[in-house]
């Protein structure tokens, strides 16, 4: 198996709700697990990135939002055994139970640092002991382990913890050995079979966008329907891709009861990296391989950006990586070839690079819109010959330069709008 395509397989997971509450709930679940007895206190420690992506959003199987409901839930009902799907099995009656604990004072989330690199920390007290489960640098990646003062599991990555940001933005990503030439041999060449695996994010990402029509909690997704003529697929490119994207987005951000695929550790990644593409080849009647083929290339140019800034920053990786990849796909499907490619990227960077991240929240609807509307015109204008000049902006002279300048606005370009964009969040809670 392919490199590439291995790294895409084992990025590529289900996720229920927005990732970071998954994340949080997966986590002290997983705390919970070492420890018995009555609760005292549960303390989660999050890095800026975590704190502000769970802040606002919504809670599979739940009303509430926000990184303290997200830890009391993972405590009351989480199964670690789920991953970053831990909260699919909580009843109404465990809803009652995680607010019993928050009223009690018994839950508490810490900010700890400013930084795009995952941090979650765990910490329970109970009357019979204490545990703490530390993840660094992906949403599930544990690398500490303590229970009753005993060091039960610490792997490499626990090691690396005082790595500063620069350090680890200059160690060099598998994806980043690639050009997009070599990406796109590779997508082209594949063996189909290699990469059927993709055809499972469709299957995904369409529950999640029929539950958004469906479920009287969604708002713009009936809109965008009607914006299409009534119509899941129209003749409207664009207007087809919006709906399928966005409609999934708003039923995730919300926290509607059905996962999203992810890459790159986000549910909204996958979603804009895969629907529009969706849409598009159902539009023109596109076979199923071309579609995988296309898949593998959205997702491997949003990993390239993606790797770059950081897997959670100030900017909206979920428009600016996921959009770029997914319009580079679209240059594939309509047949564009590499320097209708690199045109797309210097269109795509010279216009959304900077669109910031303000957490997992309804406003996600909002920039899929963007991301969309960024996309198919950026392609439009790059399949003939219209771009922005490498000359211009942060624009590089290869395609590799242009993906890692967008990712380096985030990371460490938006490290201050970062602290700002958390500062807002703590004076809304006075």
């Amino acid at each position: 198996m392919h490199e590439l395509t291995t790294l895409i397989k084992n990025d590529m997971l289900p996720a229920l709700g927005v990732t970071e509450p998954g994340a949080i709930a997966f986590c002290v679940a997983k705390t919970r697990s070492y420890v018995s007895g009555d609760l005292k206190k549960l303390t989660v420690a999050l890095n800026s990135g975590m704190y502000k992506n769970a802040f606002t959003c919504g809670i599979p199987n739940s009303k509430e939002v926000g990184n303290v409901f997200a830890a009391a839930l993972g405590y009351v009902a989480g199964n670690a055994d789920k991953g970053l799907e831990a909260l699919a099995d909580v009843t109404a009656e465990d809803n009652v139970s995680a607010q019993k604990l928050i009223d009690e004072g018994k839950i508490a989330v810490e900010l700890d640092g400013i930084t795009s690199r995952i941090f979650i920390k765990a910490t329970i007290e109970t009357s019979e002991g204490n545990a703490a489960v530390t993840i660094r640098d992906t949403h599930t990646g544990i690398t500490k382990i303590e229970a009753n003062g005993e060091v039960l599991f610490v792997s490499e990555g626990e090691s690396l913890a005082d790595t500063t940001e620069a350090e680890a933005a200059a160690a060099i990503h598998s994806i980043h050995s690639y050009t997009l030439a070599e990406i796109f041999d590779y997508i082209k060449n594949v063996p189909a079979e290699e990469i059927s695996f993709v055809s499972e994010a469709y299957r995904v990402n369409l529950e999640l966008f029929n539950e958004g029509l469906e479920n009287p909690r969604t708002t713009f997704a009936r809109h965008l329907l009607a914006m299409n003529g009534g119509h899941v697929i129209s003749e409207n490119e664009m207007t087809t891709a919006s709906l399928l994207c966005n409609a999934a987005i708003e039923a995730r951000v919300i926290g509607l009861d059905k996962p999203a695929m992810s890459i790159t550790g986000s549910g909204a990644h996958g979603i804009i990296a895969t629907m529009p593409l969706y849409g598009y080849a159902k539009i023109h009647n596109i076979p199923d391989e071309t579609l995988w083929r296309a898949t593998m290339l959205s997702y491997l140019v949003c990993t390239f950006i993606k790797e770059y800034s950081g897997r959670l920053s100030a900017f909206c990786g979920c428009a600016i990586a996921a959009g770029s990849g997914m319009a580079c796909a679209l240059v594939y499907l309509k047949g564009g070839g590499l320097t209708e490619m690199e045109y797309t990227l210097c269109n795509m960077a010279s216009s959304i690079t900077g669109m910031i991240c303000d957490g997992g929240n309804q406003g996600c609807t909002m920039k899929g819109v963007a991301a969309c509307d960024a996309a198919f015109r950026s392609v439009e204008f790059a399949m003939n010959g219209i771009h922005i000049d490498s000359v211009h902006g942060i624009n590089g002279k290869t395609p590799e330069e242009t993906m890692r300048n967008m990712g380096l606005i985030a990371s460490p370009g938006m490290i201050g709008t970062e602290k700002t964009i958390v500062e807002i969040f703590e004076e809304k809670l006075k």
